[in-house]
């Protein structure tokens, strides 16, 4: 593989579409290569940029502060947001929920760079689901966190299933799954007044906070925006 090409390590058929994981040359960095994933030639994460998701994780457990602390994690995407979880002393599990059976695949393949770091964690469990259903269902267990990386932002779905989940009603049900103290942490590509406003509808304690970095596969700057909710 030279540094024009793209290598595509699967391309399959999922409820949301053509999943593709692929691997390809970072510009201006010599021998280094990222591992991205793709839907229905939707750009959808690269493990060049992961910034914005490893600080889902670590601001929303600076913001509980507590111990032993159970994480479930809506989204296993390329698996930076569970690691960041684990790699903190205070996380006693973390559970992930993904929706899509390929990207499980890949996981216990080990075509992720991360995926031998989860793997031998025994903190660590991955299953198929669908997280907003769950979540808008009578809770089985609690979480002290929940932390949710689906969409592309509140207005911008990936399917159906999450639409109800970025109002007030959906929020509400949410929380339900919470333990007390319990925080929920949710990525978005973009900013959204709306979903912050939900928030602040159903918890007394929201704060929204931008993630700044530089972009190396498109060299230049972008922004992600973290929500978080503390019950």
């Amino acid at each position: 593989m030279d540094d024009t090409e793209i290598d595509v390590l699967a391309y399959e058929p999922s409820p949301s579409g053509m999943i593709c994981l692929r691997r390809r040359a970072v510009p201006n960095e010599p021998g280094v290569f990222a591992t991205e994933i793709t839907l229905d030639h939707q750009f959808l994460m690269s493990s060049a940029n992961t910034q914005s998701e490893r600080e889902l994780a670590a601001r929303a457990l600076e913001l509980h502060g507590g111990a032993n602390l159970r994480v479930l994690v809506g989204g296993l995407g390329l698996g930076y947001t569970a690691a960041a979880a684990l790699r903190c002393d205070s996380v006693g599990s973390v559970e992930v929920v993904e929706l899509l059976a390929p990207v499980l695949d890949w996981l216990e393949r080990g075509w992720f760079p991360l995926a031998g770091e989860l793997r031998a964690d025994a903190r660590f469990a991955a299953r198929q689901g669908d997280v907003y259903a769950e979540l808008a269902a009578p809770p089985a267990r609690l979480h002290d966190l929940i932390l949710i990386d689906v969409d592309h932002s509140p207005a911008e779905h990936l399917g159906a299933s999450s639409a109800g989940f970025y109002t007030a009603e959906g929020l509400a049900a949410a929380k339900r799954h919470l333990a007390p103290g319990g925080v929920l942490g949710v990525w978005s590509y973009a900013e959204s007044t709306r979903f912050a406003d939900a928030l602040r509808a159903v918890f007394s304690d929201v704060r929204v906070a931008s993630v700044r970095f530089e972009n190396a596969v498109v060299a230049g700057s972008e922004t992600n925006w973290l929500f978080f909710a503390r019950a």
